[in-house]
């Protein structure tokens, strides 16, 4: 996909680490510097040799870059895992982290990262701390995403709304407003029925958290409850649609849907497929109940803990996260830093868009880096999916749903 912010995806074929001899001095003696294997998920593989043009002049350690499609990872994770043989460095969407520590695919670098200014906790958003296991560092963040509310301005104007809508309860009525519109396919808002972090984030916005302070995935709670009704009082209603293909970008565009929260990634899709648009939408941060805590997404760089390398990868690391690189792979990607100095450059800051990304990062969460996670999050969405769509009894589907997740953890 396209998207000014991307989460990466993907993994092409392993390969042996190599070392290249590079001459030095007279010619008569040489020196062995480390070619890097690295793993970048989705189409970027071009785009990061470019990036990393400069680390390699500076150090002579070749980087060898594999894209790889996000279809393919949990089966080249295993076989890398099992062989030994992986790469040296693994771009990880942070979806998938909980997945790659319980495999133990990420090198434990915490008692070689002092030696690395710039891979410091404190220089990167705070967001990013949750991250990683206490006492350990698997690995470091590299890009930053999140979700933000975007909306139409115009047909909001139309309704009599002229600012966007800050509350919960505005949401609904602004909703209302846009779907009672004449026509058939006419909606207030959208949904995606493949989101599984939305329902977290409603919870954190009614002021919970779907992990207890054991670290168990806890869902029998008030703030759980209260964003079920949230999420499924918009189909209740009949404000959202409930096709399985309903395609969101389209339906921003055409003023189907003119609500919606989304990763930023969106706004270079209306951007490029819609122009006539532009000064006619907007985006800005999530809506509160008692919090407007939003997402925090994006991926992540580690060493794999097969790599013979470690030293060199670190290097790598370190040139990736001073903020001068970040800003650059911002410049030729379109994705947003982590390190809190480069986002907070004059040069993004500038861009009215990433100013909201911004203030939104400083309010969001990542998911819980637990093993169980993922499949927790897809008993939620399809838990909820089966009330909102097949008409399901929400009492008895939501007490089987804390039951389901109960059992994932015994």
């Amino acid at each position: 996909m396209n998207r000014i912010l991307k989460i990466a995806a993907g993994v092409s074929a392993t390969a042996a680490l190599s070392l290249s001899m590079v001459a030095c001095g007279d010619g008569n003696s040489t020196t062995t510097t480390p070619t890097l294997k690295v793993w970048i998920m989705g189409d970027d593989g071009s785009n990061f040799e470019e990036l990393v043009e400069e680390f390699t002049s500076s150090t002579d350690i070749e980087v060898d870059v594999d894209a790889i499609p996000w279809d393919g990872v949990n089966e080249k994770l295993t076989t890398a895992v099992a062989s030994g043989e992986g790469p040296d460095v693994v771009q990880i969407g942070l979806s998938l982290l909980p997945t790659f520590v319980s495999a133990g695919a990420l090198a434990d670098v915490s008692s070689e990262i002092g030696e690395y200014p710039n891979l410091a906790s404190s220089n990167f958003l705070d967001a990013a701390a949750p991250m990683n296991p206490a006492g350990q560092v698997l690995s470091v963040p590299w890009i930053a995403d999140t979700r933000v509310l975007f909306y139409r301005t115009d047909l909001l104007a139309e309704q009599g709304f002229t600012t966007p809508p800050a509350t919960w309860a505005e949401v609904k009525e602004y909703a209302a407003a846009l779907a009672a519109r004449p026509g058939d396919d006419t909606y207030g808002y959208y949904i995606p029925q493949w989101d599984a972090p939305l329902p977290v984030q409603f919870t954190w916005q009614a002021g919970g958290d779907v992990v207890d302070a054991d670290g168990k995935i806890t869902l029998d709670t008030p703030e759980f409850a209260r964003a079920v009704d949230h999420y499924l009082d918009f189909y209740r209603d009949g404000l959202v649609p409930t096709a399985s293909d309903f395609d969101q970008t389209l339906g921003f565009i055409s003023g189907a849907a003119p609500m919606l929260v989304s990763g930023p990634y969106l706004a270079k899709a209306i951007s490029e497929q819609a122009p006539e648009l532009d000064g006619k939408w907007d985006v800005t941060t999530m809506p509160k109940d008692e919090t407007g805590t939003a997402l925090f997404a994006g991926s992540n760089l580690g060493v794999f803990s097969k790599s013979t390398n470690v030293e060199a990868s670190l290097k790598l690391l370190d040139y990736l996260a001073q903020p001068t690189t970040q800003l650059r792979w911002f410049e030729i990607n379109g994705e947003l830093p982590t390190a809190k100095a480069a986002l907070a450059d004059p040069t993004l800051a500038a861009d009215p868009l990433v100013k909201i990304y911004a203030e939104q990062l400083a309010d969001a969460k990542p998911l819980p880096v637990i093993a169980e996670w993922d499949q927790a999050g897809q008993e939620i969405l399809a838990a909820l999916n089966e009330i909102a769509l097949n008409g399901a009894d929400e009492d008895a589907t939501i007490a089987t749903l804390h039951e389901d997740v109960a059992a994932l953890q015994q």
